[in-house]
């Protein structure tokens, strides 16, 4: 029997309870590699020279961490209340409308191979979500906290969904050639990166159709939720 050794897993579960009590996912995932490091028993130095190697190998990752703190001097200075209060202004926007709209240019962009168009910590905290939450407060007045979360996470799904299905459709994204990669390996010829993206279209139009019907219930679905806390109240 082999004595396995768990430590180095210890990274796991410092993610999971960082995310669950709401910490600042970059601390979060930073000290989860320190604690990973220490427990392979890395001294400081080798550690600290793991962490800039794979910060320099990896333009987007270095990109996103540069950009974080200019979304955070944003947020500081009230750009989720800024966005919120636009969007009430705008009678005939809904949250239907918001999300639908970012859907269809979420998904259009990620065939096009512009990732980084959109995303969850640039687009989705501090853009999407408050307009959507704004539009929707603009038509039921102030919203309980539990509809609140169900609209942030409505916004956060719509990016997710929109990229993870879009994505597919170009040709250099990594996916792609990974399959393309492994069906040549496999013996399965005549199979370019060229035809498995023209084969997620479809599955792409569906995931619009499909994501589309389901925003379109949304705004029932605040409203059944506004009028239930409201007799709760009463």
């Amino acid at each position: 029997m082999f004595d396995l050794n768990y430590w180095p897993l210890i990274g796991i579960p410092v993610v999971v309870l960082g995310f669950a009590l709401r910490f600042n996912p970059l601390i979060v995932v930073t000290v989860a590699g320190l604690a990973t490091g220490w427990a392979v028993n890395l001294d400081i130095l080798t550690l600290l020279q793991t962490f800039g190697e794979k910060f320099m190998n990896s333009r987007q990752l270095a990109s996103f961490i540069l950009i974080l703190p200019v979304i955070a001097l944003l947020e500081r200075y009230g750009l989720q209340q800024h966005a919120k209060n636009w969007i009430a202004q705008i009678q005939s926007a809904t949250s239907t409308r918001i999300l639908a709209l970012y859907f269809i240019v979420r998904e259009c962009s990620a065939a096009l191979g512009l990732l980084s168009l959109g995303g969850q910590a640039q687009t989705v905290r501090p853009l999407l979500a408050p307009m959507a939450l704004g539009a929707a407060t603009n038509k039921h007045g102030e919203l309980p906290k539990p509809i609140k979360d169900m609209i942030s996470a409505h916004a956060a799904a719509v990016d997710n969904i929109a990229m993870f299905f879009g994505e597919d459709i170009f040709i250099a994204f990594g996916a792609v050639l990974l399959m393309d990669a492994f069906l040549k390996e496999n013996g399965i010829a005549g199979i370019e990166p060229l035809h498995i993206g023209l084969w997620a279209i479809p599955t792409a139009i569906a995931a619009l159709i499909i994501h589309l019907f389901r925003l379109s219930r949304l705004e029932a679905k605040i409203a059944l939720a506004v009028a239930h806390y409201k007799q709760q109240e009463v």
